[in-house]
């Protein structure tokens, strides 16, 4: 229990000085860090502690059920088209949050219930409810409605693909370590640490990004635009930017080509304006189905759409060859960039809109870790003095070994990239009041040993081996407890687990490892007849 061979020695020692050193750039200006010319691992300062921006995002679940719709009537155009024999349907409304056709051949019935059963999918999740209902109305008349389950799938995910989709936007920022968590079943919670104007991050993740190419209806005159009346196939929009003054256009409900097929976006500068402008680039078959359908449309204009909005509608002057095109507009460098990051970054299956916002000043974030400092300094002290006083030699050891962990822990979170908030904070001044505990059972077996006669030797060997067990169960339950508290918990719960987590493994290694190495090291130079303890 007592014979550490060389190796081992240099194994601890070696263990410890790396995680030591890992340590200490947490403690160095950010700058001094920065110009270190490679990756400096340290501790980054949560929302509490560092200052930053708090939204609170809630999903349009009206926009998503109409976003659901417009898509169904796509399909339904396009699969009752397509298929031998050809179905004849009238017009497809939408109206009320359902969807409804006619059939021209009442016989068909049973040929368009099979083909809307392929395209409206089975059940919804483990309820096996189907996520349309479709009814026949008058024996020719088709009515699809989206049922309560298929609604409450389709938000469960988008709201998990919109998570994503959040994350990449923020990352492009350049901003370290965000917090971005579900809350419920429609709101996405965003952290960012270190960003005290949250206008541009609204302004980001304010954007859905759909992005849309379609044909401009030449066929609509200017008083059916005014009176929002489309043509049949086409609809009104909104055009801001509009030339010819009129702040709406009429465009072709197809959609030659979306932003889904898109594979980059730059903020890029017009060569011969100097405006800023956005760089897009194609996937191979998205570029083949632009330049097949500028080729056909060579002098027409087309439109192009973000969020159901056009931003510019220039003329098919020559084909568009090559998967590539600029979107321009009345773009500053910054809504260009912006616009950039939310196409690179997909768009949002489902408009988000801030319904909580908040910044947290860096004054208070320092108050916090001056708080937490002094803290941690008064409880280091205190154990110091209580274990050198009370275990002597062996108290020194433990000291030590608390000191040590400190900057262990620091080490650890270091190297794991982990983000330190308030909550974790109390978690480490936790940990370093409990970081004792294990050599305070082995001090006192020791004593006990002694009493009964053992040698110094047999006391000290016994003591640690004894005590092993009961630290270990002690430990484990501790353990189970933060491990619960980090799967079920969030926010500052779960950065007060990671903190007590890493604070266990760690204190148990400086506490018994360690101080055994120590014990033992002194024992085979020192030999000592008897012992304070």
């Amino acid at each position: 229990m007592l014979d550490f061979p060389r190796w081992k020695v240099f194994s601890i020692i070696a263990t410890l000085v790396v995680l030591v050193a890992l340590a200490i750039p947490s403690f160095l200006p950010e700058r001094v860090t920065a110009g270190a010319g490679f990756h400096v691992p340290r501790i980054n300062l949560g929302l509490d502690l560092a200052g930053g921006s708090y939204l609170m995002l809630e999903a349009d679940v009206a926009d998503l059920a109409a976003t659901r719709l417009e898509t169904m009537r796509d399909q339904v155009a396009t699969e009752m088209r397509r298929g031998t024999p050809k179905i004849a349907i009238g017009d497809i409304s939408v109206r009320d949050g359902q969807l409804s056709f006619m059939l021209r051949d009442p016989s068909q019935v049973d040929a368009a219930r099979e083909r809307l059963l392929t395209i409206t999918g089975g059940g919804a999740g483990m309820s096996g409810q189907r996520v349309w209902d479709i009814q026949v109305v008058d024996s020719s008349r088709f009515v699809l409605k989206p049922t309560e389950a298929g609604l409450a799938q389709a938000i469960d995910t988008a709201m998990g693909d919109a998570t994503e989709v959040v994350r990449r936007r923020i990352d492009e920022l350049g901003t370290r370590e965000p917090t971005i968590i579900r809350q419920g079943t429609d709101r996405i919670v965003v952290q960012v640490p270190g960003l005290q104007n949250p206008q541009a991050l609204k302004d980001l993740l304010g954007k859905t990004a759909r992005l849309e190419f379609k044909l401009v209806d030449e066929t609509a005159t200017p008083q059916q635009v005014a009176a929002k009346q489309a043509p049949v196939g086409s609809q009104i929009l909104p055009y801001p930017g509009n030339p010819l003054g009129q702040p709406a256009i009429a465009v072709k409900r197809s959609t030659i080509i979306s932003g889904d097929q898109l594979i980059d976006a730059q903020q890029t500068f017009d060569p011969q304006t100097n405006q800023p402008q956005v760089a897009i680039t194609f996937d191979g078959q998205g570029g083949r189905r632009f330049a097949r359908v500028t080729q056909e449309n060579v002098g027409k204009p087309f439109a192009i759409i973000l969020d159901n909005q056009v931003i510019s509608a220039p003329n098919i002057n020559e084909p568009i060859l090559g998967g590539r095109a600029q979107i321009s507009g009345n773009f500053t460098v910054e809504s260009a960039n912006q616009l950039a990051i939310a196409l690179r970054s997909g768009k949002l299956p489902v408009a988000l809109k801030v319904v909580e916002e908040s910044t947290v000043g860096p004054e208070l974030g320092a108050d916090s870790i001056h708080a937490g400092i002094l803290a941690s300094a008064v409880a280091v002290a205190l154990v110091v003095a209580f274990m050198l006083v009370t275990y002597g030699r062996f108290g020194a050891y433990a000291n030590l070994a608390v000191v040590i962990n400190v900057f262990v822990i620091l080490g650890v979170l270091s190297v794991l990239n982990g983000t330190l908030t308030l909550p974790g904070i109390a978690g480490f001044v936790l940990t370093i009041g409990t970081a004792v505990d294990a050599n305070v059972l082995i001090n006192e077996r020791i004593r006990e040993e002694r009493r009964r006669g053992r040698s110094v030797v047999q006391s000290v060997e016994l003591g640690y081996k004894e005590a092993s067990r009961t630290i270990f169960e002690a430990n484990v339950t501790h353990a189970i407890s933060g491990f619960i508290m980090l799967v079920l918990g969030s926010g500052p719960v779960k950065g007060f687990a990671v903190v007590l987590l890493i604070g266990i493994a760690t204190s148990v290694f400086t506490a018994v490892t360690f101080t055994r190495m120590l014990v033992a090291l002194w024992l085979r130079r020192a030999k000592p007849k008897t012992i304070t303890i």
